[in-house]
């Protein structure tokens, strides 16, 4: 499949099937994220897999956005490993956060799993369980699994704006 292909095909999947994700693919997709770009390569970003039973009780604490997935990864930054523009002080950290993100729903799409970018949670609620969470800003949840035999994109994914509205010729 071409780059534009999947990126056609790529969809906010809101209803997973029961079958198990292999770690293989998992591996693969942590593996494709870890070639995101950031600015001045400083990869302040940190993925966290949460596959123990506890893990998984507590990320449906944490959001009911689950999409009956058994698979989950959090994305998380460090704001103090992320390079700052010295102009304005701009941390790019959330920017680096985002790209490694956009990589982990490519790779998933790529590899015939879905996902969605889950912004909806209770981030303090998952950094009191998890000690390891406390230095990063948690942005995103990717519950990641095999797409339901009925699972199709909302309405709202076809709706685009047009080249006129998004793009200024200066």
């Amino acid at each position: 499949m071409s780059f534009e292909e999947l990126v056609k095909r790529r969809y906010s999947c809101r209803k997973m099937s029961d079958k198990e994700v292999e770690k293989e693919k998992i591996d693969k997709i942590i593996e494709i994220a870890m070639q995101a770009p950031t600015a001045v390569n400083r990869q302040p970003y940190k993925i966290f897999i949460m596959e123990s039973k506890e893990a998984m009780e507590d990320i449906y604490k944490a959001t009911t956005y689950t999409f009956n997935a058994n698979t989950f990864l959090v994305v998380g930054y460090n704001k103090e490993e992320a390079w700052t523009r010295k102009s304005d002080m701009r941390n790019f950290g959330d920017v680096d956060g985002s790209i490694l993100a956009t990589y982990i729903m490519l790779a998933s799409c790529d590899l015939g799993l879905e996902t969605t970018w889950v912004g909806y949670f209770d981030s303090d609620y998952l950094k009191s369980k998890y000690e390891v969470m406390n230095n990063y800003d948690l942005i995103a949840i990717f519950p990641i699994g095999y797409a339901a035999k009925d699972a199709k994109p909302a309405e709202k994914h076809f709706i685009r704006k047009t080249r006129d509205e998004v793009v200024e010729v200066i």
